[in-house]
Order: structure tokens, then sequence, then C-alpha cells
């Protein structure tokens, strides 16, 4: 199925069954990644011959999803992170000087409790613009708490970190994510200028 040629058939039929239900979901996550389909479709398949190639190392009756997002999330980071041009934030003062230019004090207020601002299940095409817009490390951990649905613990195993440093980056990719959203509300909303019947006022004028 998907061109392996090594390990014996048994080992390669368990893996493909195993890996087969979860393409979709890392594509998907692949996609929010790199922002790009090319890519995407490139990081999919470079990381599942990467969990092939390391399939005797997983631990069986482990969680088999998680450790596919963790080679997937390791492999980006490796290496399309740095075709992408992403780049990090830096140290906390950085953090702290890029949320005092987001969020108004109603939005630090509703955000309060990272728990009550939850994504809906149903992703919009407008929610996921806006997750793309994420500094990648607040992306990736929004990635796999509110798509992929992973908890704290997993995501920190996944991406090699504090559960507290997990927690800190939801929390404030969530409240860059609301910001995003409310902006682009208000753009929505706001009244369009005839700029027609502006001109014809400042000849009469």
């Amino acid at each position: 199925m998907l061109g392996f040629s090594t390990k014996s058939d048994k080992a390669r039929a368990e893996f493909e069954g195993l890996v087969a239900p979860w393409l979709d979901a890392l594509y998907g996550g692949a996609l929010r990644l790199t922002r790009n389909e090319r890519d995407a479709e490139d990081l999919v398949q470079d990381s599942v011959m990467r969990a092939y190639r390391f399939f005797d190392k997983f631990e069986r009756g482990t969680n088999f999803r998680a450790w596919l997002f963790k080679i997937l999330t390791n492999t980006f980071i490796n290496g399309y992170r740095r075709q992408v041009k992403e780049r990090s934030l830096g140290d906390e003062s950085e953090r702290q000087s890029v949320e005092a230019q987001f969020f108004s004090a109603d939005t630090t207020e509703q955000a309060q409790n990272p728990e009550d601002f939850m994504i809906q299940r149903v992703m919009s095409e407008d929610v996921l613009k806006a997750i793309d817009t994420l500094p990648i490390d607040f992306r990736m951990v929004v990635i796999l708490a509110d798509l992929q649905e992973f908890s704290y613990k997993e995501i920190a195993e996944i991406l090699d970190v504090p559960v507290g440093t997990v927690m800190s980056r939801l929390f404030r990719g969530r409240r860059q994510l609301e910001a995003v959203l409310r902006k682009r509300e208000q753009i929505e909303e706001a009244p369009l200028v005839d700029l027609n019947a502006y001109r014809e006022r400042k000849k009469l004028a």
C-alpha cells in the first residue's frame, strides 16, 4: 500500500493496519503545520516511512496515534520547518510583547481559564485560516489539542516538553486565535463605504 519493501510480510501488514486509520488525521495535521498541500503530502509520506523504519521500536499496547504524531512533528521540526522558514517565538519577554500587541482587556478576561475556550469540533475555513496565522510553537499545540484532541500529557510526550509548557502555549495560542477571529469578525461586520457617493459629496462641498 505505502511502498514498503523491508521487514517481514507480517510486520508490514501489522503496520499498515495500524497506520491506515490515521492517514487523514496525519495529513490534516501536516497541512496545518506546512500550510501547503504538496509539503503536507511529502511530510506525511516521510513521516510514515520513518515510522515504518522504526516500527520495531514501537511499544505494543501504547498509543500508536500519539507515536505517529510525535514522528510527524519531529520530522517537521527537523526539516520542513526550515523549508517554510518558520521561526519560533523567543523567550518569555518576547511572548509577553507579542501578547500586548494582540489582546484587549476583554479578550484577556474571557480567556482566563483555557478550558472554557473550546473550539468547535467542526472547524470552519475561517478558524483553520486563523490557526495558520499562529506562531509555530503555539500552532502545534493548538493543532494537537483542538484538532486532534490529544491530552496535555500526550502533547507533552509528542513535543518532548513539560506539561506546564503545553498548557502555557495552548493558553496563549487560543488567546491569539480568538483575537484573530474577533478581528476578522469586526472587519466583516464593518459597513461598506460607497466611494462613488463620497466623491459626489466632495464635488458638491
